[in-house]
């Protein structure tokens, strides 16, 4: 052992309040602390076990480009399966100086209808950080978080009752059936992260990880609002934030999927050509024009910037407003994602002709070592589509 890694005492964070272990259905949690940030947290540098308590009940992506390794090269990677891995997680509620970075965390366990992905590449979504402020903390699993639900990778172990995924398959995934309610402790910021079969699908063929990456609570968030306002073809419908992470999908779900007669969406100067390039009918420059000033309305507005009380202005009578963030105002409704493979599986034909592709923000994708630095990024709210992670160690 290097004299480096011996310095690393391997001490495991408790909290009290949790039960027992052997009381615990789910995995335990551990991870570890430098002897350095031991004695500042007053923490003693020996190994305990960290219970991982129940979650209560619940009552009841314009493609850029980035170079990823073949597919035999990441398969081949995630052959042998390690005790511990390289994760980012957080002990407790706030900022972007809560996040730290542990070398030592323990890779999950796979129940009996989950699959263990190592994870080649993830993305963030506005969810990631406010829940890591705390936003969500009534309904949320207990700390400590590996935050992220996006993940694309490949499957190197498969639970019991696993039917239709195998060890190899590479698939992605929003790893979070419910976004809000008990998301799960270990999320995709880590080599290696445990899902649900039924949350995950075959990755696209023609995407790369970093690509499929940037797709899944997305692209099912833009899908099911649109179900949901009950949509189809010959309708008209404005995107406001067209050119964020949810709203580029939702122009081109409505268009090429949907067949939405007119699709406008809103955006800063800079972005107008790429609402256009999604499918956009009318770009509207929201630092120029007032898009409740419009001539024109329409059966659906789509709200993922958070002005449905503007929205509702421009809707026609009988028609709907999805709002994503905010106050809402009738005839407005808000929904939270209900993560589902299915869906994505239902999309892939769209995303492998090429109808329908990922918008990467041109600032990434970020190395593992900056998950700080992306979500700095992504809190400042004017990232391009998706914010992504790669490589992941």
């Amino acid at each position: 052992m290097h004299a480096s890694t011996a310095s690393q005492l391997t001490t495991f964070h408790s909290l009290s309040s949790l039960p027992p272990r052997e009381s615990n259905p789910c995995s335990p949690f551990r991870y570890s602390l430098t002897s350095r940030e031991a004695k500042k947290k007053s923490i003693p540098t020996r190994r305990i076990s960290v219970g991982q308590r129940r979650v209560p009940p619940f009552c009841p992506s314009v493609s850029a480009s980035s170079q990823v390794a073949p597919a035999s090269a990441e398969a081949s990677k995630a052959s042998s399966i390690p005790s511990e891995m390289k994760a980012w997680l957080y002990g407790e509620y706030g900022g972007v100086d809560v996040l730290k970075f542990e070398p030592k965390v323990t890779v999950p366990e796979v129940k009996e209808d989950q699959v263990l992905v190592k994870v080649v590449a993830a993305a963030l979504n506005p969810v990631d950080f406010k829940r890591r402020q705390g936003k969500f903390k009534a309904t949320d699993s207990p700390l400590p978080t590996v935050p992220g639900y996006d993940v694309a990778g490949v499957v190197v172990k498969v639970g019991s009752q696993v039917k239709n995924l195998k060890v190899g398959d590479e698939v992605y995934g929003d790893i979070n059936e419910k976004a809000l309610e008990g998301p799960n402790q270990f999320g995709s910021l880590a080599e290696y992260t445990a899902v649900e079969e039924k949350l995950l699908a075959p990755k696209p063929k023609n995407l790369d990880f970093v690509q499929a990456a940037a797709l899944p609570l997305a692209i099912e968030t833009a899908y099911e609002g649109l179900e949901r306002t009950g949509f189809s073809a010959g309708k008209s419908i404005l995107v406001l934030n067209g050119a964020g992470g949810v709203g580029s999908l939702v122009i081109q779900l409505a268009k090429h999927v949907f067949g939405a007669s007119r699709v406008a969406a809103t955006s800063s100067t800079r972005k107008l050509e790429l609402l256009k390039s999604l499918g956009s009918d009318l770009a509207i420059d929201y630092t120029k024009e007032n898009f409740e000033e419009l001539p024109e309305k329409f059966d659906v507005v789509y709200d993922a910037i958070g002005q449905c009380e503007r929205a509702v202005k421009v809707v026609k009578e009988g028609g709907s407003v999805v709002a994503l963030t905010g106050a809402v105002t009738p005839p407005g409704f808000r929904f939270v994602v209900t993560s589902n493979g299915a869906v994505l599986r239902k999309l892939n034909p769209y995303l492998e002709s090429g109808k329908v592709k990922p918008v990467i923000d041109p600032k990434g994708p970020f190395p593992f070592s900056q998950v700080v630095e992306a979500f700095s990024y992504i809190e400042t709210n004017r990232a391009t589509g998706k914010v992504v992670i790669h490589p992941i160690p």
